[in-house]
């Protein structure tokens, strides 16, 4: 086993073997087991790479030694960086046009669960883009929108696991519980008390932070839609309906909050004359 003098000196780029006591013989094979912990993006609970649309492809290199020096005489040893290739991001897997779910289910790309995953990763891409506007805008909700998107994740998490098919450690990692909508709830109610009265029907306007989380909602009410079938048929939680429910509601007293924070008009519906 080689001495802990390794793990202080691997920060220099050449030390003396003699240093480490007395090595294995194989110094390569003991500093490669010495491997980097996994890295900072969490772990997606969806089938292989990227089942529910959100994928994560961060890999870090691993040093490598290389012993210099003659057999029995005084050496260095060299740490190089070890050149490591990024996985590629296609797979060729769904090219037939089927793909699979975490419960490991290979079913057709227009099955409505995918259809409810992919309209959750536009959700979560037009939050994003909401929130880069916002932020531009100097918004302290910006830190909300956030938070939202990774619910999203775990809503996702859950329409790629049907109930149908998956088993206790599925249901572990992916069950979606009544907090995230409770606590939209009094997000919402929060905002609301802060508005004034509803008067009339607003269009999507006030201001391009405003038209963004208008957006955001409409894209919203959409996923609700796809859901609603999956939690009708027992293949996902009711309470990743009710979130998506009560986030088309968030979003919309949001943009009107951020209409008025900006001192934007928000414009009205007026019918038109014959």
């Amino acid at each position: 086993m080689i001495s802990n003098g390794l793990n202080q000196n691997l920060g220099s780029k050449h030390f003396n073997y003699k240093d480490l006591g007395n090595p294995a013989p194989d110094l390569n094979h003991h500093l490669l087991f010495h491997k980097h912990p996994a890295n900072g993006c969490k772990e997606l609970p969806f089938a292989k790479r990227v089942r529910s649309g959100f994928p994560c492809h961060t890999v870090r290199p691993m040093p490598t030694a290389e012993l210099r020096g003659a057999p029995g005489e005084p050496g260095s040893l060299e740490i190089k960086p070890k050149t490591t290739h990024a996985p590629k991001i296609y797979t060729k897997t769904g090219d037939k046009g089927f793909s699979s779910t975490y419960t490991g289910e290979r079913r057709s790309k227009d099955d409505q669960v995918f259809e409810a995953l992919g309209t959750t990763d536009e959700l979560s891409s037009a939050v994003g883009v909401a929130s880069e506007l916002s932020q531009e805008s100097g918004h302290t909700f910006v830190e909300q929108l956030h938070k939202i998107q990774c619910m999203l994740q775990d809503v996702g998490s859950n329409i790629a696991t049907p109930l149908s098919s998956a088993r206790e450690a599925h249901l572990k990692r992916t069950s979606f519980s009544e907090k995230p909508v409770l606590e939209l709830e009094q997000w919402i109610d929060k905002y609301s008390d802060q508005l004034p009265p509803l008067t009339a029907f607003i269009l999507p306007s006030g201001g391009k932070s405003s038209a963004a989380l208008h957006f955001s909602r409409a894209v919203c009410r959409r996923a609700e839609r796809c859901v609603v079938p999956l939690v009708q048929a027992g293949e996902a939680d009711a309470n990743v309906a009710k979130y998506l429910n009560r986030l088309s509601d968030f979003l919309f007293i949001l943009a009107r909050y951020a209409a008025m924070k900006e001192g934007k008009e928000e414009k009205i519906y007026t019918k038109s004359e014959a």
